[in-house]
């Protein structure tokens, strides 16, 4: 708004000029010499007053531009005692220089605010000019974990840490690298992260030093925790029915009749067969990184739908709920590893037991069929169904709707479904129930 009154300053003083110069020139070809005199002194004047004018204008803007040069934007232009047609010029360069004064200021206040950030975080920080290496910024955690006051140039750290610094100066941008550093007598791992950037020509490189060993040392504490939970569920699957079998057990041997002690003997033989299958279990899963394939065997599925059931029974008998095996087929031999399927059947017969809680008429159904050639097995309830806004979440790993679950059972039993190169399917209703599916690649007899 100032330079614009300035302009129109400069337009009134051109335009008088130009009518007075017209008016001389009109007088001059019309040969009225004598009335020359006038136009002809306000001409000069007009000129003079002109140059005079711009002469200040200039001297104004002068000072202006040596103060830009300095930066020296504090110089407070007088406004009320200037020169009547400069006062708008002095007002505009006021105005300049306040608004890249709050700039600088913002500015400043930026830098300062990112300088505090950077100190406080722990993560060490350090930038540098590729070309010459001279380093730009160095942060306080930095300085702390290289034990270091200052590094004047990158090329400085190679003596006190010859890895790191290969690290630092190899590591292209945008990439990520895990260094080992030693702090005394401790092992110290760091994670690099590196960003280039261009200012001003000259090509600069940031480097972001994290050290991750409390990090590590929390994941592996939390991994051991899940994985004693895991190992704590999977047992208490396999020891709750068994415990309950030898409970039921003991109890009819006290009134027993002959006839009644080879039912006794089969009763033992079945936890003594899912004794043995939970001690190999557990070894398989302490073993589980070293174990490639499952130990595939010929399993009769009469014979493991026998077990289950003599197994299972007597726990959901205590709920009142029905286990149906229906075998249409009884000739029909499954190829898999009988502890890791057990382990299977065991926490889907487990889930559908929790879902038939105070249901009525609650019944649970293993079943078993040939289907495009695979052979399908089959556990169904009549439960709660799963509800639609857990449903894409039951396999995933410590996922679970139980308040005392582990969110495990469903997860390991798809793992080991993919370890047979088959898959594991559900269906579900709510307040209807759940059919879960085992599909296995059924092999040529």
């Amino acid at each position: 708004m100032a330079f614009e009154r300035f302009e129109w300053k400069i337009i009134r003083r051109v335009v008088i000029l130009l009518v007075t110069a017209l008016a001389f020139t009109w007088l001059l070809v019309n040969s009225y010499y004598i009335y020359m005199l006038i136009p002809g002194v306000v001409l000069g004047y007009l000129a003079y007053e002109m140059y005079v004018f711009n002469r200040k204008a200039y001297d104004e803007i002068d000072q202006y531009v040596e103060s830009v040069h300095y930066r020296d934007f504090s110089r407070h232009f007088n406004v009320k005692e200037a020169p009547k047609e400069l006062k708008s010029l002095r007002e505009g360069f006021n105005e300049i220089n306040d608004t890249i004064k709050d700039i600088s200021l913002e500015k400043e206040t930026h830098y300062q605010y990112l300088q505090k950030v950077l100190e406080i975080i722990n993560t060490g920080i350090i930038s540098y000019e590729e070309q010459g290496g001279q380093v730009i910024w160095l942060n306080e955690t930095l300085k702390k974990m290289l034990q270091v006051p200052y590094l004047r140039t990158i090329h400085s750290l190679e003596k006190r840490n010859p890895l790191l610094y290969r690290k630092i100066i190899d590591i292209n941008s945008g990439n990520q690298d895990i260094v080992k550093l030693s702090e005394g007598l401790k092992e110290l791992k760091v994670l690099l992260n590196s960003t280039a950037f261009l200012l001003e020509g000259k090509k600069y490189k940031l480097v972001a030093i994290q050290n991750i060993n409390e990090a590590i040392d929390e994941t592996e504490a939390n991994a051991w925790q899940k994985l004693l939970s895991v190992m704590t569920h999977e047992i208490m699957n396999s020891v709750a029915p068994i415990a309950s079998l030898a409970d039921t057990l003991k109890t009819r041997l006290q009134d027993a009749t002959p006839d009644e002690m080879e039912d006794l003997g089969v009763g033992i033989e079945t936890i003594k067969k899912r004794s043995e299958g939970l001690l190999r279990f557990a070894q398989t899963y302490r073993n589980l990184n070293k174990v490639s394939q499952p130990q595939i065997k010929a399993i009769p599925l009469g014979e493991l739908f026998s077990t289950m059931y003599n197994l299972m029974n007597p726990t959901l008998e205590q709920k009142n709920i029905d286990l149906d095996i229906i075998l249409k087929d009884p000739n029909l031999v499954l190829h898999a590893d009988p502890n890791l399927i057990e382990q299977v059947i065991i926490n889907l017969l487990l889930n559908a037991k929790d879902a038939l809680l105070d249901k009525p008429d609650a019944r649970i159904m293993l079943s078993a069929e040939e289907s495009n050639n695979r052979l399908v097995l089959k556990v169904a309830d009549n439960g709660r169904g799963i509800p639609a806004e857990v449903a894409d979440k039951i396999f995933v790993p410590f996922f679970s709707t139980k308040t005392n679950g582990s969110g495990i059972g469903l997860s390991l039993s798809k793992q080991i479904m993919l370890m047979h190169k088959g898959n594991i399917h559900y269906a579900s209703r709510e307040n209807e129930g759940t059919v879960f599916e085992l599909v296995f690649p059924k092999l040529p007899t």
